[in-house]
């Protein structure tokens, strides 16, 4: 069946309910950079590098209770109940960062909003991934990143809108006393609140995942919602898929737990990619983008104003992967990506090293985000979705998401240990070599998964004992 016979109004209009969890995980996680110079101010941690870094990555323990939750719990209650309920912690947890006045507090609020965004970032792209047709599923899971990409656009947007022009030199008195310091930095997080009760609201309105209705037998809702997508045809076909996948899997015993042999493989390869694409190094330019643009020669208002320009590359280049992630495929966009990162951070390294500051390296960042929002950033968040069988997805996928969220507290938590001992310099080329090593591991062991079914995919890499798929 072709493409045209799929209802993909349908399709984007509930793909991009589900993506609003990926645009809240982006706003959530970029807001803290923007008011940083602020809030650091207000509760005196500025001059301490251990409170700064724990603070800007105590979410992220957060993020993963969230992820390692969300699979058994998705597994039991559903896709949709999960998301609704990350929802409400994105709503709450903005609402009382912007609100307190006691260090505490805000710590306490910002690992609140770390479990929506671990749930949001394993549940949003699974979900996608599930309602999409084989040919369609790589660009429509990348409108996931791409909502991630609009959200840290808005939340750079909403810093730089907010915060009122510094004057250059002002000491930290000066700023702790200034709007910024007392009420900007609150209103930056009270911001999130629209999108997070617009989340929220809206999801109620979508239908749950059809392959998570079939692992619990429910078979007319599954069908109606397939043929919603792509109609009877399709639907009497992918029905047939899903239940010869799911009896291929009870007499295989190929999906019976995680801890199976047969699942060593593509839980490593889940495991290392979600770990790969946080210390690939990107996101410590988004998270500590002041102290490298400072380092740059820019003050903090010039600063807010590059980081909106740094976001709008990466929504521009996240719409470039959109459109190429279903023709070149995966594989190959990951090991651009990397050796292209690679080349990029050891000449960042090398700008720092002779201290070359200005255009130069703004471009240089520029260059990176480009690459990362067209390569790691979307394809890692497709291929997790994808290679997971489908009796352990919830399960499999929250193990990967738990990997992702450990590696992101490890890197956002020593870059500020490993930029004072080793410099920007010894740091991103650190960040380089490690790039170099994830192009090595994708070139050996991740698979093509471009236009094929989840059925088809989970046979291939486990082994399973393959079903009689029908072709769609």
């Amino acid at each position: 069946m072709g493409k045209s016979f799929f209802n993909t109004k349908y399709l984007l209009s509930i793909s991009m309910v589900s993506a609003l969890g990926g645009l809240l995980f982006g706003y959530d996680w970029v807001v803290i950079g923007g008011a940083k110079p602020f809030y650091e101010r207000f509760f005196e941690i500025a001059n301490s590098p251990f409170l700064q870094g724990w603070t800007m990555s105590c979410a992220l323990i957060g993020c993963l209770l969230g992820a390692m939750i969300s699979g058994a719990l998705s597994d039991k209650y559903g896709r949709k109940k999960l998301l609704i309920f990350s929802a409400f912690l994105f709503t709450l947890s903005a609402v009382g960062t912007g609100a307190t006045d006691h260090y505490n507090l805000f710590i306490f609020y910002r690992i609140l909003g770390g479990i929506g965004i671990g749930l949001a970032s394993n549940l949003s792209p699974m979900y996608i991934a599930e309602i999409s047709p084989g040919s369609l599923r790589g660009r429509f899971v990348s409108l996931n990143q791409l909502t991630i990409v609009i959200g840290i656009l808005a939340a750079q947007i909403a810093n730089w809108q907010i915060a009122e022009p510094v004057a250059a030199g002002a000491t930290d008195l000066e700023i702790v006393n200034s709007w910024n310091g007392q009420m900007g930095w609150r209103w930056m997080f009270w911001a999130e609140t629209i999108p997070a009760l617009l989340f929220f609201l809206l999801m109620y309105f979508v239908p749950e995942s059809p392959r998570w209705l079939a692992q619990k037998g429910d078979s007319s809702k599954v069908r109606a919602i397939l043929e919603k997508i792509g109609g009877k045809s399709y639907a009497d076909s992918e029905f047939e898929n899903i239940q010869q996948a799911l009896k291929s899997s009870a007499t295989s015993g190929s999906n019976i737990s995680l801890l199976h042999p047969k699942m060593r493989n593509v839980l490593i390869i889940g495991i290392v990619l979600a770990a790969f694409q946080q210390w690939c190094g990107i996101n410590v330019i988004f998270n500590y983008a002041d102290e490298i643009f400072k380092a740059a020669g820019y003050g903090v208002s010039d600063t807010l104003m590059n980081i909106v320009i740094t976001g709008s590359v990466n929504l521009v280049f996240t719409f470039a992967a959109i459109f190429t992630v279903d023709k070149l495929g995966r594989r190959v966009l990951m090991k651009i990506g990397a050796v292209s990162l690679m080349a990029i951070y050891l000449l960042i390294g090398a700008a720092y090293y002779m201290e070359v500051s200005g255009v130069l390296l703004l471009v240089l960042v520029v260059l990176a985000i480009a690459c990362y929002a067209m390569t790691l950033a979307p394809l890692t968040w497709v291929i997790l979705s994808e290679i997971f069988p489908n009796k352990v997805r919830g399960a499999a996928m929250s193990v990967a998401t738990a990997s992702l969220w450990i590696s992101s507290f490890l890197l956002t938590y020593t870059f500020p240990i490993l930029n004072s001992s080793f410099g920007a310099s010894g740091t991103f080329w650190l960040y380089g070599i490690i790039c170099g090593l994830g192009f090595v591991f994708i070139q050996a062991k991740l698979p093509e998964t471009k236009g094929k079914s989840l059925e088809e995919i989970e046979e291939e890499l486990t082994g399973a004992e393959k079903p009689v798929l029908t072709k769609v």
